[in-house]
């Protein structure tokens, strides 16, 4: 139950401004994530004066699956989800990136996320091209038996065109270590033997990477780091909000706390903390461990988590969702550097905000590209054979992030474009010259 379309570029063209008209767009249109993601990459493409026809190639999703996954359920009913994956480009190796489960996945967020991929391999400079997948479903609502069945006929559905080769699926939002352990059984019994490079984000035991899952806090702290030391701020004193206390805000809390951060508020969907002084996060994470929520811990106030974002502090990290940052609050916004551990958290009508306001911005495609990064060490061990040390894969994850902070911010200069667009140019030249090398099959 599987449909293949390459869809034409008439049918997804966005009119899109040569200006952007901020007054013009309504919410719907600010947050909708491949309209975003297309202004931003037609805005790149033009100051790279890229070539027209190359211009076309990059900006559409080279193949798009839906997939309607039949599943029993507990109680002998049968359900049918709908379920997604894009591969926008496989210009610079397989497609990669994560499967997220959720009542609102759309195509369009897909594609969105599927692009951004490509656009973030490119910026740490992996040999990677972008995908992306989804399921229409509340996993909150479906039992561990449910997810696996679901999981499994999917992965079925995308057997011919998923593989260490062609595509390479990871854990995104309400996705696991246990949902990719699925998916790579799943891959492995159609192929008759044990493929466990098909999936990143896997247990170490069945050739899981270490550090893998702290990867994407890892990065965030370390672009922190070369930003404070690009602005001439001190760590001692630096505070911190970050929206979002999941596996990404979390680690990145963790981490930045031991380097000398003062993480002074976290937002999440159940309820937001405050302390001015600084919160325990060892502390917080055991009240999160025993309770399973921020909510009613000892060491902070109880905060309003919307208005933790407009609280005044020098970095605030979105780590949750997208569209959080948009024209409605944007201005109200009192951080002097903005790092998005999120997929597309800030609007393109904030994003001219923020930068009317001199906010130091650390795009996502930038920020969190941590994660991605040990997914591509965990697929160079598996295909290998041969695991790394944690430090050792800490070792070239700071050193590939610090890399890629200064290309970004050389080209900045170089372009004197903002932080954002500069890594879309830095990522579509990539990844055209490389199209252009290959040139075009007809």
């Amino acid at each position: 139950m599987t449909t293949e379309s390459l869809v034409p570029a008439a049918e997804l063209q966005r009119n899109l401004p040569m200006q952007h008209q901020q007054q013009t767009l309504t919410l719907e249109q600010e947050t909708n994530p491949w309209e975003a993601q297309a202004y931003r990459f037609d805005l790149a493409a033009r100051k790279l004066k890229l070539d027209q026809g190359i211009w076309k190639v990059l900006r559409y999703p080279t193949r798009e699956l839906i997939v309607h996954i039949p599943v029993c359920m507990d109680n002998g009913t049968i359900e049918v989800f709908t379920g997604y994956r894009v591969q926008h480009s496989v210009a610079r190796g397989p497609g990669k990136g994560g499967i997220r489960y959720a009542p609102d996945v759309s195509l369009d967020e897909v594609r969105a996320l599927a692009s951004w991929m490509t656009w973030k391999c490119a910026v740490v400079n992996i040999p990677f091209g972008g995908a992306k997948g989804g399921v229409i479903c509340d996993p909150k609502r479906m039992s561990q038996g449910e997810l696996e069945r679901m999981t499994r006929r999917y992965t079925a559905e995308l057997i011919e065109f998923i593989g260490p080769e062609k595509d390479v699926p990871a854990p995104d939002m309400n996705t696991n270590e246990q949902t990719m352990a699925w998916i790579m059984d799943t891959y492995s019994m159609h192929m008759r033997q044990t493929v466990t490079s098909v999936v990143t984000g896997k247990p170490v035991n069945i050739g899981g990477s270490r550090g893998r899952r702290e990867a994407t806090g890892r990065g965030i702290s370390v672009c922190c780091d070369e930003a404070l030391k690009h602005l001439n701020l001190p760590v001692q004193g630096c505070r911190v909000i970050i929206q979002g206390f999941g596996n990404v805000g979390s680690n990145a809390a963790k981490l930045l706390a031991e380097k000398g951060y003062t993480i002074i508020g976290i937002a999440e969907f159940d309820g937001g903390l405050f302390n001015d002084r600084g919160i325990d996060i060892p502390n917080l994470l055991s009240h999160r461990a025993r309770t399973g929520s921020v909510t009613g811990f000892s060491g902070a106030e109880p905060a309003e988590p919307h208005q933790l974002l407009t609280q005044p502090c020098d970095i605030l990290i979105p780590a949750a969702t997208e569209n959080v940052i948009t024209s409605q609050n944007a201005a109200q916004l009192q951080c002097r550097i903005l790092c998005e551990g999120a997929n597309g958290p800030t609007t393109v009508a904030a994003d001219d905000i923020l930068e009317q306001k001199g906010v130091f911005v650390i795009p996502d495609i930038l920020a969190n590209a941590g994660g991605v990064t040990a997914s591509y060490f965990e697929w160079v061990q598996d295909r290998m054979g041969y695991f790394w040390t944690e430090e050792e894969v800490n070792q070239r994850l700071d050193r590939i992030m610090t890399d890629s902070f200064q290309d970004v911010i050389s080209y900045s200069t170089s372009h004197d474009v903002n932080n954002r667009i500069a890594a879309y140019m830095l990522a579509i030249d990539r990844v055209a010259y490389t199209t252009k090398q290959r040139g075009i099959y007809a």
